[in-house]
């Protein structure tokens, strides 16, 4: 959990330093000065949502599990084969921001509160980890290499639905939400404390 966090931590801070070494010349061009400590918040705001589009994917989550998978097969009613599965696999949850526009933000000046709709969370291919995995065989046919990986294809396409469906599971599907809201939150709530704005809060849900 700890190198998630610094993971994802990066493009934050990467996202705020930009902010504080961009020329003047080139932070007016974004932000309007209309007075002492005053901005255009509209436009920090359309700043904001084309940094993020321009990111097209923000990993959110990422989960590892395990799946054991088993199949077996049998010919002539008397020759059989057997195969035991068991492997770890990564899935990544994203949020496809180049579905965010500015449409999807709305800004109440009296309320000091900016909402954010955010585009729903997506879940990447798996990514099996095949130097990790262990593999059983059984029964007379598998002393053929051929029927060998016959059943292990057939075992890695078991353990793609099993890992999709652990993955699908809401505690990881809520934890990917969560983690986006607070991720999204932050990248708004970055470049308002640096225009003197920090009283404007930022609310972004699904």
């Amino acid at each position: 959990m700890t190198s998630r966090t610094a993971l994802i931590g990066i493009p934050l801070a990467a996202f705020g330093l930009g902010y504080w070494i961009a020329p003047k010349e080139q932070l007016d061009t974004v932000v309007e000065h209309t007075g002492f400590l005053q901005t255009d918040t509209k436009k920090v705001l359309s700043a904001t949502v084309e940094s993020l589009r321009s990111e097209n994917k923000m990993l959110v989550l990422s989960y590892k599990g395990t799946v054991r998978v088993k199949v077996e097969r049998t010919k002539f009613w008397v020759l059989g084969a057997s195969q035991e599965l068991i492997v770890p696999g990564v899935v990544n949850y994203y949020l496809d921001l180049s579905k965010l526009s500015l449409a999807d933000v709305t800004f109440d000046e009296k309320a000091k509160l900016v909402r954010v709709k955010l585009p729903p969370v997506v879940m990447g291919d798996i990514a099996f980890q095949p130097e990790q995995a262990t593999t059983i065989n059984g029964g007379v046919l598998t002393f053929s290499q051929a029927q060998v990986d016959e059943l292990l294809k057939a075992n890695y396409a078991s353990a793609r639905r099993a890992m999709t469906a652990q993955a699908q599971g809401p505690g990881f599907v809520d934890a990917a939400r969560r983690q986006a809201i607070g991720n999204v939150q932050s990248y708004f709530e970055v470049p308002l404390r640096i225009v003197g704005q920090p009283d404007v809060k930022v609310v972004a849900t699904f």
